[in-house]
Protein backbone atom coordinates (compact mmCIF):
# COMPACT_ATOMS: atom_id res chain seq x y z
CA UNK A 1 0.00 0.00 0.00
CA UNK A 2 0.72 3.47 -0.87
CA UNK A 3 1.42 6.77 1.03
CA UNK A 4 2.92 4.95 4.55
CA UNK A 5 6.30 4.21 5.44
CA UNK A 6 5.32 0.84 7.57
CA UNK A 7 7.26 1.58 10.16
CA UNK A 8 7.00 2.52 13.79
CA UNK A 9 9.58 3.61 15.98
CA UNK A 10 9.42 2.79 19.59
CA UNK A 11 12.11 4.66 21.67
CA UNK A 12 12.55 3.20 25.59
CA UNK A 13 13.70 6.73 27.73
CA UNK A 14 14.70 4.94 30.56
CA UNK A 15 17.02 2.60 28.75
CA UNK A 16 17.93 5.18 25.80
CA UNK A 17 16.96 2.45 23.02
CA UNK A 18 14.87 2.41 20.15
CA UNK A 19 13.51 -0.05 17.96
CA UNK A 20 12.03 0.08 14.44
CA UNK A 21 8.84 -2.08 14.08
CA UNK A 22 7.41 -2.92 10.75
CA UNK A 23 3.13 -1.83 10.44
CA UNK A 24 1.62 -4.30 8.51
CA UNK A 25 -0.41 -3.10 5.43
CA UNK A 26 -4.08 -4.23 6.70
CA UNK A 27 -3.45 -1.89 10.36
CA UNK A 28 -2.85 0.71 8.23
CA UNK A 29 -5.96 0.51 5.92
CA UNK A 30 -8.33 -0.48 8.87
CA UNK A 31 -6.67 2.88 10.23
CA UNK A 32 -5.45 5.32 8.14
CA UNK A 33 -2.59 6.47 10.41
CA UNK A 34 -2.92 9.38 12.33
CA UNK A 35 -5.52 9.12 15.53
CA UNK A 36 -6.58 5.89 14.58
CA UNK A 37 -3.01 3.85 14.18
CA UNK A 38 -2.12 6.06 17.58
CA UNK A 39 -5.20 4.87 19.33
CA UNK A 40 -5.08 1.42 18.40
CA UNK A 41 -1.04 1.49 19.62
CA UNK A 42 -2.25 3.12 23.01
CA UNK A 43 -4.81 -0.27 23.99
CA UNK A 44 -2.53 -2.22 22.88
CA UNK A 45 0.48 -0.95 24.49
CA UNK A 46 -0.72 1.29 27.64
CA UNK A 47 -1.27 -0.86 30.93
CA UNK A 48 -5.05 -0.03 31.80
CA UNK A 49 -5.17 2.08 34.61
CA UNK A 50 -1.89 3.85 34.12
CA UNK A 51 -0.62 6.94 36.08
CA UNK A 52 -0.21 9.67 33.29
CA UNK A 53 2.63 10.80 34.65
CA UNK A 54 4.18 6.96 35.08
CA UNK A 55 6.83 5.57 32.63
CA UNK A 56 4.42 3.32 31.46
CA UNK A 57 2.30 5.72 29.91
CA UNK A 58 3.33 6.00 26.31
CA UNK A 59 3.56 9.54 24.39
CA UNK A 60 2.74 8.79 20.53
CA UNK A 61 3.57 11.31 17.92
CA UNK A 62 2.46 10.37 14.64
CA UNK A 63 1.24 11.93 10.76
CA UNK A 64 -1.05 10.94 8.79
CA UNK A 65 -0.72 9.88 5.12
CA UNK A 66 -0.96 13.22 4.23
CA UNK A 67 2.03 14.76 6.07
CA UNK A 68 4.72 16.60 3.11
CA UNK A 69 2.95 16.07 0.33
CA UNK A 70 1.27 18.76 -2.07
CA UNK A 71 -1.94 18.54 -0.29
CA UNK A 72 -3.30 21.46 1.20
CA UNK A 73 -3.80 21.65 4.79
CA UNK A 74 -1.59 17.97 5.07
CA UNK A 75 1.03 20.21 7.71
CA UNK A 76 -0.08 18.91 11.03
CA UNK A 77 0.78 16.54 13.71
CA UNK A 78 -1.09 14.78 16.24
CA UNK A 79 -0.16 13.49 19.75
CA UNK A 80 -1.88 11.25 21.81
CA UNK A 81 -1.59 9.60 25.22
CA UNK A 82 -3.58 9.37 28.61
CA UNK A 83 -3.97 12.95 29.95
CA UNK A 84 -2.84 14.45 32.99
CA UNK A 85 -6.00 16.10 32.64
CA UNK A 86 -8.68 13.90 32.69
CA UNK A 87 -7.42 10.55 32.91
CA UNK A 88 -8.96 9.81 29.66
CA UNK A 89 -7.49 9.66 25.93
CA UNK A 90 -5.51 12.73 25.02
CA UNK A 91 -5.02 13.66 21.27
CA UNK A 92 -3.75 16.94 20.31
CA UNK A 93 -2.65 18.27 17.27
CA UNK A 94 -0.15 21.52 16.01
CA UNK A 95 0.56 23.16 12.78
CA UNK A 96 3.39 24.89 11.45
CA UNK A 97 6.27 23.72 9.61
CA UNK A 98 7.57 20.20 12.00
CA UNK A 99 4.83 17.82 10.40
CA UNK A 100 7.08 17.74 7.55
CA UNK A 101 10.60 17.14 9.29
CA UNK A 102 8.57 14.52 10.96
CA UNK A 103 7.55 12.83 7.77
CA UNK A 104 11.26 13.12 6.70
CA UNK A 105 12.18 11.26 9.46
CA UNK A 106 11.00 8.33 7.91
CA UNK A 107 8.26 7.16 10.37
CA UNK A 108 4.64 6.54 10.70
CA UNK A 109 4.40 7.31 14.23
CA UNK A 110 7.27 7.63 17.47
CA UNK A 111 6.20 6.21 20.43
CA UNK A 112 7.86 6.99 23.76
CA UNK A 113 8.01 5.17 26.79
CA UNK A 114 9.83 5.24 30.16
CA UNK A 115 11.51 8.36 31.50
CA UNK A 116 15.18 9.51 31.81
CA UNK A 117 17.13 9.41 34.50
CA UNK A 118 17.99 13.29 34.25
CA UNK A 119 17.19 15.75 31.03
CA UNK A 120 17.47 14.68 27.70
CA UNK A 121 16.62 15.99 24.51
CA UNK A 122 15.97 13.32 21.80
CA UNK A 123 16.88 13.23 17.98
CA UNK A 124 14.95 11.26 15.62
CA UNK A 125 16.34 10.58 12.04
CA UNK A 126 16.13 7.92 10.03
CA UNK A 127 18.87 6.22 12.06
CA UNK A 128 16.67 6.19 14.80
CA UNK A 129 16.73 7.84 17.85
CA UNK A 130 19.46 9.88 19.39
CA UNK A 131 19.99 11.17 23.26
CA UNK A 132 21.32 14.45 24.13
CA UNK A 133 22.03 16.07 27.71
CA UNK A 134 19.57 18.49 28.42
CA UNK A 135 20.44 19.94 31.69
CA UNK A 136 21.99 23.04 29.93
CA UNK A 137 18.00 23.36 28.55
CA UNK A 138 16.67 22.50 31.48
CA UNK A 139 14.27 25.46 32.76
CA UNK A 140 14.83 27.59 29.74
CA UNK A 141 11.30 28.79 27.90
CA UNK A 142 10.14 26.91 25.00
CA UNK A 143 11.34 29.80 22.37
CA UNK A 144 14.65 29.67 23.43
CA UNK A 145 15.03 25.64 23.57
CA UNK A 146 13.79 25.64 20.01
CA UNK A 147 16.42 28.00 18.61
CA UNK A 148 19.13 25.85 20.80
CA UNK A 149 18.23 22.42 19.10
CA UNK A 150 17.72 23.95 15.98
CA UNK A 151 21.09 25.54 15.74
CA UNK A 152 22.96 22.22 16.81
CA UNK A 153 21.16 20.04 14.51
CA UNK A 154 22.18 22.61 11.79
CA UNK A 155 25.65 23.12 13.57
CA UNK A 156 26.18 18.88 13.66
CA UNK A 157 24.69 17.45 11.22
CA UNK A 158 24.24 20.27 8.13
CA UNK A 159 20.10 19.73 8.25
CA UNK A 160 17.17 21.85 9.06
CA UNK A 161 14.41 20.37 11.50
CA UNK A 162 11.41 20.34 13.30
CA UNK A 163 11.74 20.95 16.91
CA UNK A 164 9.36 19.99 19.66
CA UNK A 165 9.65 21.09 23.01
CA UNK A 166 8.19 22.02 26.58
CA UNK A 167 8.64 24.79 28.95
CA UNK A 168 9.03 25.07 32.50
CA UNK A 169 5.05 24.17 32.91
CA UNK A 170 5.90 20.20 30.64
CA UNK A 171 9.26 20.00 33.38
CA UNK A 172 7.27 20.55 36.41
CA UNK A 173 4.37 18.33 35.86
CA UNK A 174 1.72 21.11 35.13
CA UNK A 175 -1.35 19.23 34.09
CA UNK A 176 -2.35 21.98 31.23
CA UNK A 177 0.95 21.79 29.79
CA UNK A 178 1.76 21.94 26.03
CA UNK A 179 3.98 20.63 23.25
CA UNK A 180 5.29 23.83 21.26
CA UNK A 181 6.89 24.09 17.85
CA UNK A 182 7.32 27.07 15.46
CA UNK A 183 7.75 28.94 18.77
CA UNK A 184 3.29 29.89 18.69
CA UNK A 185 2.58 26.61 17.15
CA UNK A 186 1.20 24.03 20.01
CA UNK A 187 0.02 20.71 20.85
CA UNK A 188 -1.67 22.50 23.34
CA UNK A 189 -4.79 20.82 25.00
CA UNK A 190 -5.32 17.79 27.56
CA UNK A 191 -1.28 17.95 29.54
CA UNK A 192 0.75 16.25 26.84
CA UNK A 193 3.22 18.66 27.66
CA UNK A 194 3.47 17.14 31.14
CA UNK A 195 3.80 13.54 30.23
CA UNK A 196 6.89 14.66 27.99
CA UNK A 197 8.42 16.37 30.98
CA UNK A 198 7.68 13.23 33.09
CA UNK A 199 9.77 11.50 30.70
CA UNK A 200 12.78 14.15 31.44
CA UNK A 201 12.53 14.83 27.82
CA UNK A 202 13.03 18.89 26.90
CA UNK A 203 13.02 18.25 23.01
CA UNK A 204 12.18 16.55 20.33
CA UNK A 205 14.23 17.28 16.84
CA UNK A 206 13.36 15.24 13.90
CA UNK A 207 15.12 15.59 10.59
CA UNK A 208 15.67 13.45 7.65
CA UNK A 209 15.16 12.84 3.76
CA UNK A 210 12.84 10.18 2.67
CA UNK A 211 9.53 11.23 1.01
CA UNK A 212 6.69 9.19 1.01
CA UNK A 213 5.60 6.68 -2.18
CA UNK A 214 1.96 8.10 -3.71
CA UNK A 215 0.18 5.92 -5.56
CA UNK A 216 -0.75 8.56 -8.48
CA UNK A 217 1.23 11.54 -7.87
CA UNK A 218 -0.18 13.39 -11.37
CA UNK A 219 -3.51 13.02 -9.61
CA UNK A 220 -2.53 14.75 -6.71
CA UNK A 221 -1.17 17.42 -8.48
CA UNK A 222 -4.07 18.18 -10.58
CA UNK A 223 -6.45 18.13 -7.46
CA UNK A 224 -4.00 20.52 -5.79
CA UNK A 225 -4.09 22.51 -8.42
CA UNK A 226 -7.64 22.35 -8.85
CA UNK A 227 -8.60 22.98 -5.29
CA UNK A 228 -6.76 27.00 -4.84
CA UNK A 229 -8.28 28.05 -8.36
CA UNK A 230 -11.51 26.95 -7.01
CA UNK A 231 -11.83 27.93 -3.68
CA UNK A 232 -9.23 30.75 -2.48
CA UNK A 233 -11.38 33.50 -3.54
CA UNK A 234 -14.42 32.10 -1.71
CA UNK A 235 -15.61 34.13 0.86
CA UNK A 236 -15.10 31.84 3.56
CA UNK A 237 -11.37 31.41 2.81
CA UNK A 238 -10.98 35.35 2.37
CA UNK A 239 -12.71 35.34 5.81
CA UNK A 240 -10.17 33.71 7.31
CA UNK A 241 -7.24 35.22 5.78
CA UNK A 242 -8.18 38.83 6.07
CA UNK A 243 -9.24 38.60 9.99
CA UNK A 244 -8.26 34.90 11.03
CA UNK A 245 -10.09 33.45 13.74
CA UNK A 246 -10.32 36.61 15.92
CA UNK A 247 -13.46 37.43 13.64
CA UNK A 248 -15.75 34.78 16.00
CA UNK A 249 -15.32 37.69 18.85
CA UNK A 250 -17.80 39.46 16.97
CA UNK A 251 -19.55 36.31 15.73
CA UNK A 252 -19.99 34.72 19.15
CA UNK A 253 -21.40 38.06 20.16
CA UNK A 254 -23.33 38.73 18.31
CA UNK A 255 -25.84 35.79 18.79
CA UNK A 256 -24.78 35.90 22.72
CA UNK A 257 -21.86 33.58 22.94
CA UNK A 258 -18.99 34.45 24.00
CA UNK A 259 -18.21 33.29 27.71
CA UNK A 260 -17.42 36.48 29.76
CA UNK A 261 -16.87 36.79 33.32
CA UNK A 262 -15.91 33.24 33.89
CA UNK A 263 -19.06 32.51 31.84
CA UNK A 264 -21.56 34.04 34.08
CA UNK A 265 -22.17 36.23 30.45
CA UNK A 266 -22.52 35.93 26.88
CA UNK A 267 -21.16 39.04 25.46
CA UNK A 268 -18.28 41.32 26.86
CA UNK A 269 -18.76 45.04 27.19
CA UNK A 270 -15.20 45.69 25.90
CA UNK A 271 -15.97 44.04 22.41
CA UNK A 272 -14.59 46.40 20.22
CA UNK A 273 -11.19 46.58 22.24
CA UNK A 274 -10.14 43.15 21.58
CA UNK A 275 -11.91 42.04 18.44
CA UNK A 276 -9.78 41.17 15.05
CA UNK A 277 -10.32 44.80 14.26
CA UNK A 278 -8.44 45.70 17.44
CA UNK A 279 -6.01 43.59 17.00
CA UNK A 280 -5.23 44.85 13.28
CA UNK A 281 -5.73 48.51 13.81
CA UNK A 282 -3.02 48.31 17.66
CA UNK A 283 -1.00 45.76 15.46
CA UNK A 284 1.33 45.24 12.72
CA UNK A 285 -0.29 42.52 11.04
CA UNK A 286 0.25 40.36 8.46
CA UNK A 287 -1.75 36.57 7.53
CA UNK A 288 0.58 33.63 8.34
CA UNK A 289 0.09 30.33 7.08
CA UNK A 290 1.53 26.62 7.71
CA UNK A 291 2.84 24.83 5.24
CA UNK A 292 0.89 23.88 2.28
CA UNK A 293 -2.10 26.10 2.70
CA UNK A 294 -3.45 28.91 1.10
CA UNK A 295 -6.15 29.93 3.83
CA UNK A 296 -3.35 31.63 6.12
CA UNK A 297 -5.48 31.79 8.99
CA UNK A 298 -2.93 32.86 11.49
CA UNK A 299 -1.86 36.24 12.41
CA UNK A 300 1.94 37.18 12.71
CA UNK A 301 1.70 40.22 14.38
CA UNK A 302 3.87 42.87 16.58
CA UNK A 303 2.54 45.50 18.67
CA UNK A 304 2.72 48.79 18.02
CA UNK A 305 2.59 51.42 20.87
CA UNK A 306 2.59 50.80 24.84
CA UNK A 307 4.32 48.95 27.24
CA UNK A 308 4.53 46.13 25.07
CA UNK A 309 5.67 47.93 21.94
CA UNK A 310 8.07 44.91 19.99
CA UNK A 311 6.46 42.10 21.25
CA UNK A 312 5.83 39.65 18.31
CA UNK A 313 3.59 37.04 18.36
CA UNK A 314 1.25 34.73 15.73
CA UNK A 315 -2.03 35.19 17.65
CA UNK A 316 -3.76 35.76 19.77
CA UNK A 317 -6.11 33.50 18.63
CA UNK A 318 -9.99 33.82 19.04
CA UNK A 319 -9.71 30.88 21.95
CA UNK A 320 -7.09 32.83 23.87
CA UNK A 321 -8.79 36.23 23.44
CA UNK A 322 -11.87 34.61 24.54
CA UNK A 323 -10.17 33.17 27.41
CA UNK A 324 -8.46 36.27 28.83
CA UNK A 325 -10.54 38.98 27.15
CA UNK A 326 -13.87 37.17 28.09
CA UNK A 327 -13.37 35.07 30.72
CA UNK A 328 -10.95 37.04 32.85
CA UNK A 329 -12.33 40.38 30.99
CA UNK A 330 -8.79 41.51 29.95
CA UNK A 331 -9.76 45.00 28.06
CA UNK A 332 -6.70 45.35 25.68
CA UNK A 333 -5.78 43.31 22.74
CA UNK A 334 -1.92 44.11 23.31
CA UNK A 335 -2.76 42.76 26.81
CA UNK A 336 -4.10 39.95 25.45
CA UNK A 337 -1.45 39.11 23.03
CA UNK A 338 1.15 39.34 25.87
CA UNK A 339 -0.23 36.76 28.13
CA UNK A 340 -0.20 34.62 25.32
CA UNK A 341 3.24 35.63 24.99
CA UNK A 342 3.98 34.69 28.52
CA UNK A 343 1.75 30.85 27.97
CA UNK A 344 3.50 29.89 24.98
CA UNK A 345 6.71 30.64 26.32
CA UNK A 346 6.07 28.89 29.99
CA UNK A 347 4.32 26.34 27.75
CA UNK A 348 0.75 26.68 29.04
CA UNK A 349 -2.45 25.69 26.92
CA UNK A 350 -4.22 29.38 27.28
CA UNK A 351 -7.99 28.01 27.08
CA UNK A 352 -7.09 25.78 30.28
CA UNK A 353 -5.14 28.84 31.77
CA UNK A 354 -7.50 31.31 30.91
CA UNK A 355 -10.60 29.06 32.59
CA UNK A 356 -7.94 28.11 35.77
CA UNK A 357 -7.73 31.77 36.46
CA UNK A 358 -11.20 32.64 35.76
CA UNK A 359 -11.91 30.12 38.53
CA UNK A 360 -9.72 31.52 40.58
CA UNK A 361 -11.04 35.29 40.50
CA UNK A 362 -13.94 33.91 41.36
CA UNK A 363 -12.99 32.25 44.68
CA UNK A 364 -10.89 35.14 45.54
CA UNK A 365 -14.22 37.33 45.22
CA UNK A 366 -16.29 34.56 47.07
CA UNK A 367 -14.13 34.83 49.72
CA UNK A 368 -12.55 31.35 49.58
CA UNK A 369 -8.80 31.76 48.40
CA UNK A 370 -6.61 34.88 49.50
CA UNK A 371 -4.71 36.03 46.06
CA UNK A 372 -3.97 39.43 45.22
CA UNK A 373 -6.45 38.91 41.78
CA UNK A 374 -9.18 40.41 40.25
CA UNK A 375 -11.36 40.49 36.94
CA UNK A 376 -8.83 42.80 34.09
CA UNK A 377 -5.76 42.32 36.35
CA UNK A 378 -3.46 41.54 33.74
CA UNK A 379 0.06 41.52 35.83
CA UNK A 380 -1.86 39.71 38.60
CA UNK A 381 -2.63 36.99 35.81
CA UNK A 382 0.45 36.89 34.25
CA UNK A 383 1.94 36.45 37.71
CA UNK A 384 -0.76 33.65 38.61
CA UNK A 385 0.85 31.72 35.30
CA UNK A 386 3.86 31.66 36.53
CA UNK A 387 3.31 30.54 39.54
CA UNK A 388 1.12 27.66 37.70
CA UNK A 389 4.06 26.55 35.17
CA UNK A 390 6.61 26.51 38.51
CA UNK A 391 4.10 24.87 41.11
CA UNK A 392 4.05 27.91 44.08
CA UNK A 393 1.02 28.60 45.92
CA UNK A 394 -1.81 28.87 45.04
CA UNK A 395 -0.61 28.23 41.34
CA UNK A 396 0.54 24.74 42.18
CA UNK A 397 -2.98 23.00 43.10
CA UNK A 398 -4.29 25.01 39.88
CA UNK A 399 -1.32 22.99 38.40
CA UNK A 400 -3.15 19.56 39.32
CA UNK A 401 -6.29 21.05 37.43
CA UNK A 402 -9.70 21.96 37.47
CA UNK A 403 -11.10 18.92 39.09
CA UNK A 404 -8.78 19.25 41.65
CA UNK A 405 -8.64 22.82 42.60
CA UNK A 406 -12.63 23.24 42.60
CA UNK A 407 -12.88 20.35 45.08
CA UNK A 408 -10.37 21.98 47.32
CA UNK A 409 -12.19 25.23 47.07
CA UNK A 410 -15.58 23.84 47.56
CA UNK A 411 -16.19 25.03 43.72
CA UNK A 412 -17.39 22.15 42.14
CA UNK A 413 -21.02 23.61 41.24
CA UNK A 414 -19.11 26.51 40.11
CA UNK A 415 -16.21 24.96 37.82
CA UNK A 416 -17.32 24.93 33.96
CA UNK A 417 -15.24 21.39 32.82
CA UNK A 418 -16.22 18.25 31.14
CA UNK A 419 -13.80 15.29 32.32
CA UNK A 420 -11.34 17.86 33.95
CA UNK A 421 -10.89 19.72 30.67
CA UNK A 422 -11.96 23.13 30.22
CA UNK A 423 -14.13 24.63 26.94
CA UNK A 424 -13.86 26.58 24.35
CA UNK A 425 -15.34 29.71 23.55
CA UNK A 426 -18.60 28.70 22.18
CA UNK A 427 -21.58 28.58 24.91
CA UNK A 428 -23.83 25.55 24.89
CA UNK A 429 -26.63 27.54 26.72
CA UNK A 430 -27.17 29.26 22.64
CA UNK A 431 -25.38 26.43 20.77
CA UNK A 432 -27.25 23.56 22.24
CA UNK A 433 -24.69 21.12 19.79
CA UNK A 434 -21.41 22.61 21.36
CA UNK A 435 -23.20 21.21 24.03
CA UNK A 436 -23.19 17.74 22.44
CA UNK A 437 -19.55 18.36 21.37
CA UNK A 438 -18.70 18.82 24.70
CA UNK A 439 -19.83 16.15 26.70
CA UNK A 440 -19.53 13.32 23.90
CA UNK A 441 -15.80 14.48 23.20
CA UNK A 442 -13.45 12.16 23.92
CA UNK A 443 -10.58 14.57 25.56
CA UNK A 444 -13.17 16.40 27.09
CA UNK A 445 -14.65 19.67 26.76
CA UNK A 446 -13.90 20.15 22.83
CA UNK A 447 -14.77 22.31 19.99
CA UNK A 448 -12.68 20.68 17.09
CA UNK A 449 -13.86 16.85 17.35
CA UNK A 450 -16.70 18.00 15.14
CA UNK A 451 -16.64 21.92 14.67
CA UNK A 452 -20.34 21.67 15.23
CA UNK A 453 -20.41 25.27 16.07
CA UNK A 454 -20.19 26.03 11.97
CA UNK A 455 -23.62 24.47 11.00
CA UNK A 456 -25.12 25.71 13.76
CA UNK A 457 -24.13 29.81 13.38
CA UNK A 458 -24.65 29.05 9.60
CA UNK A 459 -28.04 28.01 10.41
CA UNK A 460 -27.45 24.41 8.65
CA UNK A 461 -29.31 23.35 11.65
CA UNK A 462 -31.21 25.79 14.29
CA UNK A 463 -28.72 26.10 17.34
CA UNK A 464 -31.76 25.26 19.74
CA UNK A 465 -33.33 22.44 17.66
CA UNK A 466 -33.08 19.18 19.65
CA UNK A 467 -34.28 16.06 17.55
CA UNK A 468 -32.03 14.94 14.64
CA UNK A 469 -29.09 17.14 16.11
CA UNK A 470 -27.28 14.13 17.32
CA UNK A 471 -27.29 12.55 13.97
CA UNK A 472 -25.85 15.01 11.34
CA UNK A 473 -23.53 15.75 14.67
CA UNK A 474 -21.90 12.12 14.29
CA UNK A 475 -22.16 12.70 10.41
CA UNK A 476 -19.80 15.63 11.02
CA UNK A 477 -17.64 13.85 13.54
CA UNK A 478 -17.27 11.05 11.10
CA UNK A 479 -15.89 13.00 8.79
CA UNK A 480 -13.24 15.47 10.95
CA UNK A 481 -12.15 11.80 12.48
CA UNK A 482 -10.82 10.92 9.00
CA UNK A 483 -8.88 14.27 9.26
CA UNK A 484 -7.50 13.29 12.11
CA UNK A 485 -6.29 10.16 10.73
CA UNK A 486 -4.93 11.51 7.94
CA UNK A 487 -4.09 14.59 9.87
CA UNK A 488 -5.44 17.63 7.82
CA UNK A 489 -6.61 21.41 9.37
CA UNK A 490 -10.01 21.57 10.75
CA UNK A 491 -10.28 25.18 8.28
CA UNK A 492 -10.01 22.39 5.29
CA UNK A 493 -13.93 21.17 6.33
CA UNK A 494 -15.86 22.95 3.86
CA UNK A 495 -13.56 22.21 1.49
CA UNK A 496 -12.76 18.30 1.81
CA UNK A 497 -15.98 16.83 1.58
CA UNK A 498 -16.58 12.89 1.26
CA UNK A 499 -16.17 12.91 -2.30
CA UNK A 500 -12.64 14.95 -1.97
CA UNK A 501 -11.58 12.75 1.01
CA UNK A 502 -12.09 9.72 -0.85
CA UNK A 503 -10.01 10.82 -3.81
CA UNK A 504 -7.65 12.08 -1.39
CA UNK A 505 -7.18 8.77 -0.19
CA UNK A 506 -7.23 6.92 -3.36
CA UNK A 507 -4.69 9.19 -4.60
CA UNK A 508 -2.12 8.88 -2.31
CA UNK A 509 -2.74 5.11 -0.86
CA UNK A 510 -4.46 3.27 -3.54
CA UNK A 511 -7.28 2.48 -1.75
CA UNK A 512 -10.94 2.94 -3.09
CA UNK A 513 -13.37 3.74 -0.20
CA UNK A 514 -16.41 5.31 -0.84
CA UNK A 515 -18.29 7.34 1.46
CA UNK A 516 -19.64 4.44 3.28
CA UNK A 517 -16.71 2.68 3.93
CA UNK A 518 -14.82 5.60 5.48
CA UNK A 519 -17.77 6.23 7.82
CA UNK A 520 -17.42 3.04 8.95
CA UNK A 521 -13.31 3.68 9.51
CA UNK A 522 -14.42 6.55 11.39
CA UNK A 523 -17.07 4.63 13.62
CA UNK A 524 -13.75 1.87 13.82
CA UNK A 525 -11.31 5.18 15.34
CA UNK A 526 -14.54 6.17 17.43
CA UNK A 527 -15.27 3.21 19.43
CA UNK A 528 -11.55 2.77 20.38
CA UNK A 529 -11.31 5.69 21.93
CA UNK A 530 -14.37 4.81 23.97
CA UNK A 531 -13.12 1.37 24.96
CA UNK A 532 -9.91 3.41 26.07
CA UNK A 533 -11.96 5.55 28.22
CA UNK A 534 -14.31 2.88 29.73
CA UNK A 535 -10.75 0.76 30.30
CA UNK A 536 -9.56 3.96 32.40
CA UNK A 537 -12.53 4.17 34.38
CA UNK A 538 -14.96 6.66 32.36
CA UNK A 539 -18.77 6.07 33.02
CA UNK A 540 -21.39 7.60 30.82
CA UNK A 541 -21.50 9.55 34.12
CA UNK A 542 -18.46 11.89 32.67
CA UNK A 543 -20.16 13.04 29.47
CA UNK A 544 -22.24 15.18 31.49
CA UNK A 545 -22.32 18.86 31.22
CA UNK A 546 -21.36 21.73 34.04
CA UNK A 547 -24.62 22.04 36.46
CA UNK A 548 -24.31 25.60 35.27
CA UNK A 549 -25.44 25.22 31.76
CA UNK A 550 -28.74 23.61 33.09
CA UNK A 551 -29.68 26.14 35.72
CA UNK A 552 -27.61 29.62 35.30
CA UNK A 553 -29.47 31.85 32.00
CA UNK A 554 -27.19 33.94 30.06
CA UNK A 555 -28.38 37.77 30.96
CA UNK A 556 -28.42 39.02 27.54
CA UNK A 557 -30.68 36.29 26.31
CA UNK A 558 -32.02 34.28 29.28
CA UNK A 559 -30.83 30.88 27.45
CA UNK A 560 -30.30 27.61 29.12
CA UNK A 561 -30.04 24.14 28.13
CA UNK A 562 -32.61 22.76 29.33
CA UNK A 563 -30.88 19.21 31.44
CA UNK A 564 -33.75 16.84 29.35
CA UNK A 565 -32.53 18.37 26.58
CA UNK A 566 -29.58 17.92 26.85
CA UNK A 567 -29.86 14.00 28.08
CA UNK A 568 -31.86 13.36 24.82
CA UNK A 569 -29.15 14.93 22.87
CA UNK A 570 -26.62 12.57 24.46
CA UNK A 571 -29.04 9.25 24.52
CA UNK A 572 -29.64 10.17 20.60
CA UNK A 573 -25.87 10.51 20.14
CA UNK A 574 -24.84 6.84 22.01
CA UNK A 575 -27.99 5.49 19.84
CA UNK A 576 -26.88 6.84 16.62
CA UNK A 577 -23.13 5.57 17.51
CA UNK A 578 -24.56 1.73 18.06
CA UNK A 579 -23.82 1.85 21.98
CA UNK A 580 -25.31 0.78 24.50
CA UNK A 581 -27.54 3.00 26.61
CA UNK A 582 -24.22 3.73 28.53
CA UNK A 583 -22.41 4.62 25.75
CA UNK A 584 -20.77 1.62 25.62
CA UNK A 585 -19.93 0.35 21.89
CA UNK A 586 -20.34 -3.60 21.25
CA UNK A 587 -17.81 -5.88 21.74
CA UNK A 588 -15.19 -6.40 19.14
Amino acid sequence: MFGFYHKLLKVDASDRRFEAVALPDDLLARTLGGKGLATHLLLENNPPGVDPLSPANHLIVAVGPVADTALWGSCRHGVYTKSPQTGGYSESYSGGTTAEYISQAGYDAVMIAGAADEPVWVEISEEGAVFHPAADLWGLDTYETEDRVKAWIKENRGQKCGAITIGPAGENGAACAVMENDYWRSAGRTGVGAVMGSKKIKALAFWGARKRDLADPDLIRDFVKKLVQESKDTAGVQAYKTMGTPMMVDTMSRVGSFPTRYWHQGQAAHQEKINAAALHSRMEVTPHACRKCFIACGRLGTVKEGRHAGLKIEGPEYETIYAFGGLCQVDSIEEIAYLNDRCDRLGLDTISAGNLVGLTIEAVLQGRVDYDIGYGQVDAIARLLEDMAYRRGVGDLLAKGIKTAAAAWGMEDQAVHVKGLEPAGYDPRVLKGMGLAYGSSDRGACHLRATFYKPELSKMIDPDQIEGKAEMFVQWEDRLTIFDALIFCRFYRDLYQWEQLSQIIKDVTGLDLDEAALRRIAADITDNTRRFNLREGLTAKDDGLPRRFFTEPLPETGKIIREEDYQKLISDYYRARGWDDQGRPPAR
